[in-house]
């Protein structure tokens, strides 16, 4: 039988963790920098959601089907490069540069996980939000929409690395359902080629476990010398037939 895996531990995952500072940052930008009357409000609302969402629900399919987890978390890399392309987008539309990776500004962005690399797990959700607090909550607009582009690129990055590590796993493992159907499969080929061997020899399966009669002679007792029918999975089973 197919073995369950242990699965859920999301909010564990750096991915999930950045994902949501992502998500809250995105609905609290939306809510003071684009009108409401947008459709690209919710848009880029969703696509953050999304990103966090597909993360959670990739994680915890993993118990039973590691192609659906990997599925999954390439849905949320896909949703959060959509959120990239709308924050770029509104840079762009304003006339706004976008700060390169290598400035100073990005990279006190871009550092700020490293240098709190050693407890980051022992944050919560808002006290990770506060690190960034500085860029995610600046009242220049376009600070924000910068920062935001900055975590999006390690957030994919790490999602990266993540997808890598499922397709992996998934080659060398599979899931649980993956791992049934492996074995259903492997079971039918058995009943298979069982049949096959009983209709190459002539000779009918034991009534008692199915496997296949063999042709034995006896050595002993008043029946010696004479053939008989035993099955082929002697001694376990015991099942004989006179010919």
């Amino acid at each position: 039988m197919g073995e369950i895996r242990n699965s859920g531990g999301y909010r564990r995952l750096l991915t999930f963790q950045a994902a949501t500072i992502i998500y809250d940052a995105t609905y609290w930008f939306c809510e003071k920098f684009v009108s409401s009357r947008s459709r690209t409000v919710d848009q880029m609302i969703q696509a953050a959601r999304s990103g966090r969402q597909n993360i959670a629900e990739g994680s915890r399919a993993s118990a039973t089907s590691s192609q659906t987890e990997l599925r999954l978390v390439n849905v949320a890399r896909a949703s959060l490069e959509e959120l990239l392309l709308d924050y770029e987008d509104f840079l762009r539309h304003r006339h706004q540069l976008q700060w390169n990776k290598n400035t100073p500004k990005a990279e006190k962005v871009r550092g700020i996980a490293r240098k709190h690399k050693s407890n980051w797990q022992d944050l919560t959700d808002h006290q990770r939000f506060t690190l960034y607090s500085e860029w995610l909550e600046n009242n220049d607009e376009f600070i924000r929409a910068n920062a935001l582009i900055c975590l999006i690129h390690q957030t994919n990055y790490l999602l990266d690395q993540q997808i890598i590590s499922l397709e992996k796993q998934f080659v060398q493992e599979g899931g649980y359902s993956e791992q049934l159907a492996a074995k259903r499969l492997q079971h039918r080929s058995d009943r298979a080629n069982l049949t096959n061997q009983t209709n190459l020899s002539g000779l009918p399966t034991c009534p008692k476990c199915r496997k296949p009669m063999v042709l034995r002679t006896a050595k002993t007792g008043k029946n010696a010398g004479n053939q008989f029918l035993g099955c082929s999975a002697y001694p376990d089973c015991k099942e004989v037939k006179e010919l």
